[in-house]
């Protein structure tokens, strides 16, 4: 499994619009029943965090709980994965969302089950593709592999116009530009599976982590996924993000080659990858995979993220339990999933992972 450190101890509390995630409660409730005990009986407010690629994922989720129970306040903090992890170990956080799985390396499942009581729960709740996006003028398509891709990122391939970038993209007119990869400044699970991918694929040198080695110095770092996006407005740049935010800001996406072929980074390829994958828990508890970086199969993507949600099986307070499982049963049931499939462009959960993750998440006290 792949770590990412315990670095901060704290998580600070909502700060801006821009950082959370609160939809206020409002309107009936629906005919479709979102809480665990009834329709409409879930009430009082909940406070999660972490992973800045679920955000829209967890507004449609939000809007959906909510909407079943309009006396519960769901607040999601997207301010990435490492510092949710950070909240729900300190307790700041009654769940988290988090990109890399939940571990011991660093004494994150220690701390975790200390802070539970027990040993945490972990599902997956979130399947997306990791787009590269790249912005290279009168370039609209582009073909890379994952030994160029690590280079790219390490600095060993400095242009656009590198003879290892032209031997696989023999019809793009690539210009002398110098490359400008951008990487996240902050503690990101995104890019613990980019780096992840590269190093399993591609020959990445450095060890997977969801803050950027500190020995590469290439490029520029960028906060979140926003600052992505905002940093890829500029010529010759490239970088990674979850492909919904690539999509929804119309940047230009590479095809990743798999086995002989060139793979778009679509929903559909990316959930492909599970089936492929292994599990990985390290309790009873935990749903997590290792997620298989070096498939050949065609038509599956594999720079891809698999999303986790974080629970503790029982709560001090009744009220905080029957809403996490209230909200985390809506999130893994049929209706959630597909709600964050059209808001989010995420891919369904396959229905038997699902249902193990509803069943370790029905059994929340």
């Amino acid at each position: 499994m792949n770590t990412t450190s315990l670095r901060r101890a704290l998580v600070p509390g909502i700060t801006a619009a821009t950082l959370a995630l609160a939809i206020s409660a409002c309107g009936a409730a629906n005919e479709q029943n979102s809480g665990s005990d009834g329709e409409g009986t879930l009430s009082g407010t909940i406070k999660g965090g972490g992973a800045s690629s679920q955000e829209k994922g967890q507004a449609a989720w939000v809007a959906g709980i909510q909407d079943a129970n309009p006396d519960l306040s769901v607040v999601y903090e997207p301010v990435g994965s490492g510092s949710g992890r950070e909240g729900f170990v300190s307790g700041g956080y009654l769940f988290a969302g988090t990109d890399s799985a939940l571990n011991d390396d660093e004494g994150e499942l220690s701390k975790a089950k200390e802070k539970c009581g027990a040993d945490p729960i972990q599902v997956p709740a979130y399947v997306s593709p990791i787009a590269v996006a790249f912005n290279v003028e009168g370039v609209d398509e582009l073909n890379l592999d994952a030994e160029t891709l690590s280079a790219i990122f390490s600095g060993k391939i400095t242009k656009w116009n590198d003879e290892a970038i032209t031997a696989l993209n023999s019809e793009a007119d690539l210009p002398d530009t110098a490359i400008t990869p951008v990487h996240r400044s902050d503690d990101s699970g995104t890019q613990e599976n980019f780096t992840d991918y590269l190093s399993q694929a591609g020959g990445w040198s450095e060890k997977p982590d969801g803050e950027w080695p500190a020995g590469i110095k290439v490029g520029e770092g960028a906060d979140g996924t926003a600052g992505v996006v905002t940093a890829l407005q500029g010529a010759g740049y490239i970088g990674f993000l979850d492909e919904s935010a690539a999509r929804e800001n119309d940047l230009t996406t590479v095809k990743v080659k798999v086995g002989e072929d060139f793979v778009e980074p679509t929903p559909e390829a990316a959930a492909k990858i599970l089936a492929a994958s292994k599990p990985a828990g390290l309790s009873d508890n935990d749903l997590a995979v290792e997620v298989a970086r070096t498939t050949t199969e065609a038509g599956v993507y594999p720079v891809v993220l698999v999303s986790y949600l974080l629970a503790c099986p029982s709560y001090e307070n009744a009220e905080d339990a029957a809403n996490v499982k209230g909200y985390l049963e809506y999130v893994l049931s049929e209706e959630g999933q597909q709600a964050s499939a059209d808001e989010a462009g995420s891919a369904p959960l396959d229905r038997e992972i699902a249902d193990k993750a509803l069943e370790l998440v029905s059994g929340i006290k």
